[in-house]
């Protein structure tokens, strides 16, 4: 009785998805743009809102105040949000 060898199937090794390319991150000079743009108004309208309350304070405790509730605002929510606006800015034009 003969017998026949068989060769083991060679090993399949899983090769790793390419990761999907990173958006390109806007240049520093974008950054503050948009930073700058977020950051203007709301002060802007900080000012307005609460302005009169806050006259009686010193200079150093409004201005603690004000940047104390801008700069969470525009950290978490409007430069993130003006970030995704531009990327779908540039995702339509090309």
């Amino acid at each position: 009785m003969t017998t026949m060898t068989t060769a083991p199937a060679p090993a399949v090794t899983a090769q790793p998805a390419a990761p999907a390319p990173a958006p390109a991150l806007p240049s520093v000079h974008m950054r503050a743009l948009l930073t700058w743009l977020a950051v203007y108004p709301c002060i802007t309208l900080a000012q307005i809102a609460l302005g009169p309350a806050l006259m009686p304070l010193p200079v150093a405790l409004r201005v603690l105040v004000i940047t104390g509730l801008v700069v969470p605002l525009v950290v978490y929510v409007l430069v993130p949000n003006l970030l995704k606006v531009r990327a779908a800015v540039l995702r339509r034009k090309g």
